[in-house]
């Protein structure tokens, strides 16, 4: 019975390429595909996608937010140009179907928002990334091209870290007040490169550093693996000098699960005493390089022990004000919330923020959530969480057993995205970085990654050819 439940819960078993296949949207779907028949252009379709995400994850560090919405757009057009003329419908994944769901959840709230006008440019911005994230889980099926993508994006971090770690040696002028200005820290120099706030450097780092360590097993010939080393030493070094208490948190967490993942991933291969064994030790060795670090490095340290310090640290002080402010907003629209975005967020907030504390956002991906579309939202939200990695374990344990065609290297850019989504939601707890461009898209694109790997049935022949290429 529980096993039924849970089934259902996650959408195992259940045809929904059949259903999808069955209904109107589907019949609408392909409707010019005479067309894409005779049209040159749109044989390179998967191609012209990957360069099209590309050059969202290339520029979005380092261009204003509104060309990187330009290019946001053009993604949408173009999976629109491709789903209105692919033949055959490619069927649905449970990852895509619940994050409609929330997408129509979004949409209600936006309707019964308190500033509607507000909250529709908070929905246009969530619909650019949810296409965004359509096209991606597209043309990231293809080995090819996820090993091609995951590349610019590991290319373009280690330019950010570069630049970070370059801020440490010779300096960099504060933008803000990022450190308590009474904490011994407070002279402290906070790598922040070219995204101008070393918590959202912080946030963009994390999935680098666990792609570029996927990246060692994934990537061929030692040149590679190499280069792979080399951008997880600098991603890492660059993530700890952001001195980002929650860029730490969500580091650990995400290397934490990676580490698990792939000890259950290679323990397959091994004696049954390193099966038994492997993985206390792993923790062990982890649980003690953090203990040593602390005790050892004073920054590290002293900015460790401010997460325990309450309202004693201004950072702290200022949180707990704002989560104050926010839970009253929560309880006077509980179900649907205030409608999606920042700009809706910013015309209520000053209706119940303390005085001289002024905030953008929640400070937390789950208030937020639960301010911008209610209860029904969040629990849509964590739906999605929970579907998205049951499907993701269920692929893991079917390339384990090889029931399935996913080729060996491969299996490590899923264990990857499985502990950047965990690393990205242990950051979120104290921060929401999530909701800037730089990491919006990386969050989206994760997601995509993941749902890539879930199986969908499809009757294109050509696609069924590129899905067989391997790297």
């Amino acid at each position: 019975m529980l096993t039924s439940a849970w089934q259902t819960l996650t959408f195992s078993g259940i045809p929904l390429t059949e259903w999808y296949r069955r209904s109107f949207l589907f019949r609408v779907l392909g409707y010019f595909s005479a067309w894409r028949e005779g049209s040159w252009l749109l044989q390179w379709s998967d191609g012209i996608g990957a360069v099209l995400i590309s050059l969202v994850l290339m520029l979005a560090p380092f261009v204003p937010n509104s060309l990187t919405a330009i290019f946001l757009m053009a993604v949408a057009a173009f999976w629109g140009l491709l789903t209105f003329t692919t033949p055959v419908g490619q069927g649905i994944t449970p990852t895509q179907l619940l994050i409609t769901l929330y997408w129509g959840i979004a949409t209600i709230a936006t309707v019964f928002s308190p500033v509607p006008t507000a909250a529709l440019t908070g929905l246009l911005k969530l619909t650019l990334y949810i296409l965004f994230f359509a096209l991606a889980t597209r043309i990231l099926r293809v080995p090819t091209w996820r090993n091609r993508v995951m590349t610019v994006y590991l290319l373009t971090a280690m330019v950010v870290s570069a630049y970070g770690i370059r801020q440490a040696f010779l300096g960099a002028r504060s933008l803000a007040t990022w450190v308590d200005p009474t904490s011994p820290l407070a002279d402290t120099t906070r790598v922040y490169s070219y995204l101008e706030n070393p918590n959202l450097l912080a946030g963009y780092l994390i999935p680098a550093v666990c792609f570029s360590l996927a990246a060692i097993f994934a990537w061929r010939g030692w040149g590679c693996k190499a280069l792979a080393t080399g951008m997880s030493v600098m991603n890492l070094s660059c993530l700890v000098l952001t001195y980002s208490r929650g860029g730490w948190i969500g580091c650990l967490v995400s290397l934490l699960v990676l580490s698990l993942l792939v000890l259950y991933w290679l323990s397959q291969h091994w004696s049954p005493f390193w099966q038994t064994w492997a993985t206390p030790l792993a923790l062990l060795v982890l649980g003690v390089s953090v203990t040593l670090a602390v005790l050892l490095l004073e920054p590290l340290r002293v900015r460790v022990l401010s997460i325990f310090a309450g309202r004693e640290d201004s950072s702290n002080n200022f949180r707990i004000n704002v989560w104050t402010a926010v839970l009253k907003m929560i309880h006077d629209r509980p179900w649907l919330g205030i409608g999606p975005g920042n700009s809706a967020f910013n015309k209520i907030y000053p209706l119940y923020q303390n005085p001289r504390f002024t905030a953008l956002s929640a400070y937390s991906i789950f208030l937020e959530l639960a301010v911008e579309t209610g209860a029904i939202g969040v629990v849509c939200f964590g739906w999605l969480l929970l579907t998205t990695l049951a499907q993701a374990g269920r692929s893991l344990q079917q390339a384990r057993h090889s029931l399935n065609r996913i080729p060996p290297g491969q299996i490590y850019w899923l264990l990857a995205g499985i502990a950047t989504i965990a690393g990205m939601l242990g950051h979120g707890l104290v921060d929401t970085v999530w909701y800037r461009p730089q990491i919006s898209t990386l969050w989206w694109l994760t997601l995509a990654l993941v749902a890539s790997y879930q199986p969908v049935e499809s009757r294109d022949s050509d696609e069924l050819k590129l899905q067989s290429q391997t790297p």
